[in-house]
């Protein structure tokens, strides 16, 4: 199966090189049929100029400010059958690919996949409640997805959906602005096959969002538009800050590693 990436980016500059340098090194690990494309949405600084210095990646435009339609944009820009949803300040894991290629391989009526965020610049103790965040709503997942039977779970920026599945269901909903368009994926979709979330596919992310607006009030209205979309079909947020580095130069080095250089 060929897999595509698509990484939709508005003014990503200081984050872009980390997820296009992990995408490619996991890409040469094997033989894999790939596509990547970064999707310039509508960038004010070097983000495009950035992503067209690494071989093999593709840039696209789409001057709509807008992540939900960044990412239609680049699902429209390639032909793979599965579309791996990169966010920007996001990296890949060791053995990501293989992850996704064994789990998608052995099960024919799988249309989604996706697992959790590890955001490796944020202190140990945000880290730690981001974990019991995500086995809270685990719980919430099982608890939709088996008992009600409404919808699933997909992580924004750590999911990959079959082509002919998103065909099926007319591909992203660009009405949405932010806050749950992994929500309506997930709903429409598990409509169309299996949605399956697991903790095997986790990825690097940056906690920017967490840092910026705090832990609780993040958790809070991820939450409160994961019933919203669910159960009404509709996010109740409809706009969102666009958190940045205060230095866009500066890529914030992970926590691990500021440990180490102060050593």
């Amino acid at each position: 199966m060929k897999i595509a990436f698509v990484v939709p980016a508005y003014n990503e500059e200081a984050l872009i090189g980390r997820c296009l340098e992990s995408i490619l090194r996991e890409l040469a690990r094997g033989d894999y049929d790939s596509d990547v494309v970064v999707v310039n949405n509508a960038s004010t600084d070097r983000t495009a100029e950035i992503a067209r210095a690494f071989p093999g990646v593709r840039v696209v435009d789409e001057p709509v400010k807008g992540l939900v339609k960044a990412r239609q944009a680049g699902y429209v820009a390639t032909d793979g059958e599965l579309i791996a949803n990169v966010d920007a300040d996001c990296a890949l894991t060791p053995g990501w690919i293989d992850t996704v290629l064994t789990e998608f391989g052995k099960d024919e009526r799988m249309v989604a996949l996706s697992g959790p965020f590890i955001y490796d610049d944020l202190p140990m103790r945000q880290r730690a409640l981001t974990r019991t965040w995500y086995g809270a709503t685990y719980c919430m997942y099982v608890l939709d997805k088996y008992v009600l039977g409404v919808g699933g779970m997909l992580q924004g920026g750590n999911f990959i959906v079959r082509r002919s599945a998103m065909e099926k269901i007319g591909g992203f909903d660009t009405s949405i602005e932010f806050y749950g368009e992994d929500t309506d994926i997930a709903r429409r979709i598990s409509k169309a096959g299996r949605l399956k979330w697991t903790f095997a596919l986790p990825m690097y992310s940056s906690g920017r969002r967490v840092a910026g607006e705090g832990f609780v009030r993040t958790g809070l209205r991820y939450a409160a538009n994961y019933f919203a979309v669910n159960f009404g079909g509709r996010p109740v947020t409809r706009t969102h800050r666009d958190l940045r580095p205060e230095n866009d130069n500066v890529r914030p080095e992970p926590v691990a590693a500021r440990k180490r250089m102060k050593k």
